[in-house]
């Protein structure tokens, strides 16, 4: 079959609104409802963290704070896409800071990558830019892949201006090389 430029842009506009319209903040769900939702991924995602490297429990409950969001990404050709949600805790006042993500870049890539990241901020100083300005600007050179039960999960880390951030992959099937920017930003409705 042959694939003609107009049907890649049609399939990349529709994979684009299937994920940014599938996050579990979007809705008419209560904002009760979607912090629930957000805290039960924080707490599944630290669960399987803690299980791939244990020492980061003590890492996350020493720190000033840390941040769990939940994002899918979409690699088509040389454009990526993505969209999620998230919240930080500051573990000095015990403060949650509900928040949104989404990125967008180009590179080569191709896939579709469900994945789950966790920063800890070191720094009181680092956990308030983030809030506050909740931009992160990189690199990203990455290889995952799982096969029904062949392959596993990934965790990659990476340390940043006094933040430690690990990601972590479940499923499908993404190779990519791809220079993307990622804007946070706090979640008015659930705050």
């Amino acid at each position: 079959m042959k694939v003609t430029g107009k049907l890649l842009i049609i399939f990349v506009i529709l994979i684009t609104v299937g994920v940014v319209s599938g996050c579990a903040t979007s809705g008419k769900a209560s904002p009760q409802a979607k912090r629930d939702v957000v805290q039960s991924m924080r707490s599944e995602t630290l669960k399987e963290l803690y299980t791939q490297k244990p020492d980061v429990q003590n890492q996350v409950a020493t720190s000033a704070g840390y941040a769990v969001f939940d994002n899918a990404n979409v690699n088509v050709i040389f454009a990526s896409f993505g969209g999620g949600y998230g919240v930080v805790k500051n573990n000095r006042t015990g403060k949650w800071t509900y928040m949104n993500m989404g990125e967008a870049g180009l590179g080569l890539g191709l896939g579709v990558k469900d994945f789950n990241v966790v920063m800890v901020f070191h720094t009181e100083a680092a956990l308030n830019r983030f809030i506050d300005h909740g931009w992160a600007f990189g690199g990203n050179a990455d290889a995952a892949a799982k096969h029904k039960d062949n392959g596993g999960a990934v965790a990659a880390e990476a340390i940043v201006d006094d933040v430690t951030v690990y990601s972590l992959t479940e499923t499908g099937l993404a190779l990519q090389a791809v220079l993307k920017g990622t804007k946070f930003w706090v979640d008015s409705e659930l705050n």
